[in-house]
């Protein structure tokens, strides 16, 4: 069956979901399963928002670029020459072949690999050899200005690469305004990359993984060898499209040394951006990429922020820790995407109007 707008505004349970009932309702099953919502949410949401898709750090000299997925559309990320990082449509303007198919550094220009069409790293096109004929590289009547990459709005937020495929997007000052009220008294400015754990593809749609990590709901239960972060410590955050949670310790850990167990603060933007600070100097910043309906791409990056380089040790004991807790955060959510497929799991279940308030915001917006 193929979905519209209008089947999904007219559900039953998309009515369920919107009654404001003592406990509320989650989003239907088909919005984590349904390819025509996914096709829906890839053109309505990722094709107007800002959206989180790399780090600064990893395009570390002019010419370096990635290649990335927004709903469905191949971009990339690359430095140019001026240190500017900017964005494009990945695809060559002659016949639409993928330029940058894997990270990469790709010199002073780009060169498309199929008719060696060559673009600067500003995006504009430099050459287009025999185009015009066996001695004709600029045919009569062609403007190379008007064939160069196509351009995405593109910023950098101190190490964090955002893009918004809508040519006219709304101000990205405004729309980290509501987390970065939220970051007082936390040394952005001396973050230092320590370590980048790669998850590969996790088999469930995005939006689980940023539920959870949105609600402290499970934390206690899911996370019982790897945290000491009683419930009863936690709260929810909700600000706009910044959601999230906070924990402030009442009593000092019991467990081992690598158990999580400081005061921390859990917050998102809208849609996809994951940021976690671990008091006193650590910082983790999460990417999702959602790649289909039930599979998503996702890197995490542990930061500190005191400016004091780790020593191999304590970097991979911090490796260990955060592999561990996303192997049970990866767990919950596979097994979320298997259990939607359930009659019990269409109308979208039930969600604690105090744990998982945050929750029902992210799913409203």
């Amino acid at each position: 069956m193929t979905l519209s707008l209008n089947d999904i505004a007219g559900s039953e349970h998309l009515r369920r979901f919107e009654l404001k009932e003592p406990v509320l309702r989650g989003l239907p099953a088909f919005a984590y399963t349904s390819a025509d919502y996914w096709a829906l949410e890839k053109e309505r949401l990722f094709g107007n928002a800002w959206v989180f898709v790399g780090f600064a750090h990893e395009l570390a000299v002019p010419g370096d670029a990635v290649p990335v997925t927004v709903g469905g559309k191949p971009l990339f990320v690359l430095r140019d020459r001026d240190d500017r990082i900017r964005a494009f449509h990945n695809a060559c303007r002659h016949r639409g072949l993928k330029l940058i198919d894997e990270a990469t550094n790709v010199g002073p220009r780009i060169r498309c690999p199929y008719h060696s069409w060559v673009y600067r790293l500003n995006g504009e096109l430099q050459s287009t050899p025999f185009f015009g004929g066996p001695d004709e590289h600029n045919p009569c009547g062609f403007d190379k200005a008007r064939h160069g990459l196509l351009p995405i709005p593109c910023e950098v937020w101190h190490d964090w690469i955002f893009v918004n495929l809508n040519p006219e997007p709304s101000a990205f000052e405004q729309h980290v305004v509501p987390l970065k009220n939220r970051l007082s008294g936390i040394s952005l400015d001396r973050l230092l990359p320590a370590a980048t754990l790669d998850f590969g593809e996790v088999r469930t749609n995005w939006k689980h993984l940023m539920e959870n990590f949105i609600e402290p709901y499970h934390v206690q239960f899911v996370h019982a060898t790897t945290t000491d972060q009683p419930l009863k410590d936690h709260r929810t955050i909700t600000d706009n499209h910044c959601l999230g949670s906070a924990v402030e310790i009442s009593k000092s850990s019991k467990k081992g040394k690598n158990t999580l167990a400081v005061n921390s603060l859990y917050l998102t933007l809208f849609p996809n951006f994951v940021f976690g600070h671990y008091v006193p100097d650590q910082v983790g910043v999460h990417l999702n990429l959602p790649v289909d309906v039930d599979r998503t791409r996702q890197k995490r990056v542990i930061y500190v922020t005191d400016g004091r380089a780790r020593s191999d040790r304590e970097i991979e004991a911090l490796r260990d820790l955060w592999i561990n807790v996303h192997k049970e955060d990866h767990a919950m959510c596979e097994r979320l995407q298997a259990g939607k497929a359930s009659d019990a799991a269409a109308e979208g279940g039930v969600l604690s109007p105090h744990w998982e308030n945050s929750v029902r915001r992210f799913q409203e917006l």
